[in-house]
């Protein structure tokens, strides 16, 4: 597996894969890799005939008071993975590649970002878009690969590569979850026994939801209230947000018609997790 370590020579590594004829898959990710992040590696390798997984803790997307400093780290470990996996190539740029001195420009996607994780973190998602356009001007993947469980986000990207006109496919894949329920995240580290108890709270949470809206219910006001007591019982948790939304544009619901996404961000403790569900209601 090649580290590469700097734009240009990410740049001329990418460039002889494209002029050769090949395809080529991107993983963006900031590391601390877990399942969800390895189910994406690996379809990019069953489907391109190369593969970088770029590795970067993006500052731009973190509040002033967010775990930055923090955020989990273990380089080695998930270089082993990679090379296990069969990565070609592992993208390591430090800050000072991604954001040299001088460095002024920002992407910003409006209007859909005013919403759930967008109004909470008002930075993160000009931080996510710009910092994913530099990757794919980097690479120059065919096809880029993300996660589900981050599904704003993922609809945000798509709506910047229409925006944009860019020539890359955007492909996203279901959440991949523990054996208790709770998504995959590298933030779940953060957790202790009884916090990683409550956090299962918010997959029972979504699931009630859907048992509810299967069962005939559409008052968006009636789903989101039952979601926060079964949260807010555990004692632990604090709701930052629970929404019915559209799922293009994630405006909030009154009720439910055709397909909607189900989603809620909630700390727990040190962890800010995040999940959702799509669900239709015929």
């Amino acid at each position: 597996m090649n580290i590469i370590k700097t734009v240009g020579d990410m740049k001329t590594w990418s460039r002889a894969i494209r002029e050769s004829g090949k395809t080529l898959g991107l993983v963006p990710t900031m590391g601390y890799l877990h399942e969800g992040h390895l189910s994406l590696a690996r379809k990019s390798i069953n489907t391109c005939d190369h593969t970088v997984v770029s590795i970067f803790v993006n500052p731009k997307q973190f509040e002033p008071n967010e775990d930055l400093d923090t955020y989990p780290r273990d380089l080695e470990a998930d270089r082993r993975e990679l090379e296990r996996l069969g990565v070609d190539a592992l993208f390591l740029p430090t800050e000072e590649e991604m954001y040299p001195e001088g460095f002024q420009t920002y992407v910003n996607i409006e209007g859909m970002t005013d919403h759930l994780c967008g109004k909470s973190r008002p930075g993160f998602f000009r931080g996510v878009t710009t910092v994913v356009l530099k990757l794919f001007h980097i690479v120059q993947p065919h096809s880029a690969f993300f996660g589900e469980k981050d599904r704003q986000q993922l609809e945000v990207i798509r709506q910047m590569v229409r925006d944009l006109n860019l020539d890359v496919e955007i492909v996203g894949l279901p959440i991949v979850r523990e054996a208790d329920g709770l998504a995959m995240s590298s933030r779940n580290r953060y957790l202790g026994k009884e916090e990683r108890e409550t956090a299962q709270s918010l997959n029972r949470a979504l699931k009630q939801a859907q048992q509810w809206i299967a069962e005939g219910e559409s008052s968006v006001e009636k789903i989101r209230s039952g979601m926060r007591t079964l949260i807010e019982r555990e004692g632990r948790a604090q709701v930052d947000y629970i929404s019915v939304c559209d799922p293009k544009r994630f405006v909030e619901l009154k009720e439910i018609r055709g397909q909607a996404v189900v989603a809620l961000a909630v700390q727990v403790g040190k962890a800010r997790l995040i999940d959702n569900c799509l669900i239709e209601r015929i």
